[in-house]
């Protein structure tokens, strides 16, 4: 997740107010320094890093909190709200016809970004089409064509075109039927006189609604060079922070919207067109505290099931609640699961687990579970249909000969069969209920009473 390591330091200084119920200058110089030492290794600019440190301090020793408030809740409500200030508002992006533009350096992940943001459009109902205008980088019109291809949306480009600004020019023309045109730009090593340029010239041409400026969020210090030139040639509305699946600090796309007085839009998490999520400050910055998020896990859930049932139609999670649950079941589980994405992203949006729980996991944890449910699928696809059907039936020749054909060793096979049996006893806690009476309050709550809270939950489901 973005800037991980700062979230992890931040509720380790955190942690050390637990216990306390009052908080002493001493406490708050401590806290204080802790999360200034934080934001600065996230390369968060100075400036920055020193009017909120010095907020934090202020609010954390003036302000009286609440009756039955800890110390450590009083000044983490401080801290996130501070940071959820320091971060601003998500960039305004209407659900409706408009041109965006996309500008940054090569490398930056616009092209990717072009076609995430093309598939986070159709997800809303709109029409959208990728224009790719970039004829400098070799590659350039392949890469966005598969990637389009791949986000299922509509593109146009000129692989023999050696003008951007007439590629431009007529690939809005081409795509006039289009509910929302994301024009993606050429980039350079450095902010070269040829590309701001040129990226004017598209400017003109264009006249898109929003500008958005890409940043890797590994750039660091260097953000803010990038973030004043391209605000002084065409103006930036937002920012889409890419790369923050890796190891990457993130805190240079801060100093970036802070440079051009804009907010960020999008946060890509991932290599694939689904890894793209709406910025959203509130929920940002709970993950980033360990609170979670359940809007952004929501919406995943909801996507996650929503496109495992278009694939295969015949299959309802409702008849799971009717009849038996086989393993054919326990797959499109899985598949959802897959769906929603990395472990680690989908744990940090869980209020409680996101922050404590997962900073003791082993850094190889979430690696673990995801080979683990790897295998599991490969398990499955060595079975008969008759044996997805009824898992009863697999003793021990049967594992040994599922064993051998899906080359997998027979205790993993005896550990698929064991998930299932787990899993198939929380199912039957709720057969029999109502469509009425199935919401999420009295699931969650018959899981808590079976298996003691969110300990229960992981030993029902293959993670």
């Amino acid at each position: 997740m973005v800037l991980d390591d700062l979230g992890s330091s931040l509720r380790g200084t955190l942690d050390k107010l637990r216990g306390k119920s009052r908080i002493s200058e001493e406490d708050v110089e401590e806290v204080v320094k802790e999360i200034q030492r934080s934001l600065l290794q996230a390369d968060v600019d100075v400036s920055l890093v020193m009017d909120l440190s010095d907020s934090i301090k202020e609010r954390s020793l003036e302000e009286e909190p609440p009756a039955g408030t800890t110390a450590r809740e009083h000044v983490l409500r401080i801290v996130y709200e501070e940071m959820v200030d320091l971060v601003g508002e998500s960039t305004e992006l209407p659900l409706e016809q408009q041109t965006v533009m996309l500008a940054g350096l090569q490398g930056s992940g616009k092209t990717t970004t072009a076609a995430k943001m093309a598939w986070w459009f159709s997800k809303k109902g709109l029409k959208p089409a990728v224009i790719q205008t970039d004829t400098f980088r070799p590659g350039a019109y392949d890469q966005a064509k598969q990637m389009s291809e791949r986000a299922e949306v509509d593109f146009y480009g000129d692989p023999d075109g050696d003008d951007p600004v007439e590629i431009a020019r007529e690939g809005l023309a081409a795509t006039e039927d289009a509910d929302v045109r994301i024009v993606d730009t050429a980039g350079r090593h450095a902010l070269e006189d040829d590309l701001i340029a040129e990226i004017e010239e598209i400017e003109r041409v264009v006249r898109p609604d929003r500008s958005l400026l890409v940043l890797d969020a590994a750039i660091g210090q260097g953000a803010k060079d990038q973030a004043q030139q391209f605000e002084e040639s065409i103006g930036i509305d937002g920012v889409a922070i890419t790369k923050l699946d890796g190891t990457a600090k993130g805190g240079g796309a801060l100093t970036a919207v802070n440079e051009t007085g804009s907010s960020i839009a999008f946060l890509g998490t991932g290599e694939e067109v689904q890894d793209v999520e709406r910025f959203e400050p509130d929920g940002f910055i709970s993950r980033l505290l360990g609170m979670g998020d359940l809007k952004q896990l929501t919406e995943r859930v909801e996507r996650a099931m929503q496109e495992t049932q278009e694939e295969e139609e015949e299959w309802d999670p409702e008849d799971m609640l009717q009849g038996q649950f086989t393993l054919r079941d326990m797959k499109k589980q899985m598949d959802a699961m897959n769906r929603m994405g990395p472990l680690d992203q989908v744990m940090d949006m869980i209020p409680g687990f996101g922050g404590g729980i997962k900073d003791q996991l082993p850094d190889d944890a979430m690696d673990v579970t995801q080979e683990r449910m790897r295998s599991f699928e490969v398990i499955m696809g060595s079975m008969t249909e008759d044996e997805l059907e009824n898992p009863r039936q697999i003793g021990q020749s049967r594992t040994e000969r599922i064993a051998r054909g899906s080359g997998q060793p027979e205790e993993r096979v005896r550990e698929l069969l064991q998930q299932h049996k787990m899993m198939e006893r929380t199912i039957k806690q709720f057969q029999g209920m109502g469509q009425g009476d199935m919401d999420m309050q009295r699931m969650m709550k018959k899981m808590e009473n079976q298996g003691g809270g969110g300990g229960g939950m992981g030993g029902n489901f293959p993670f």
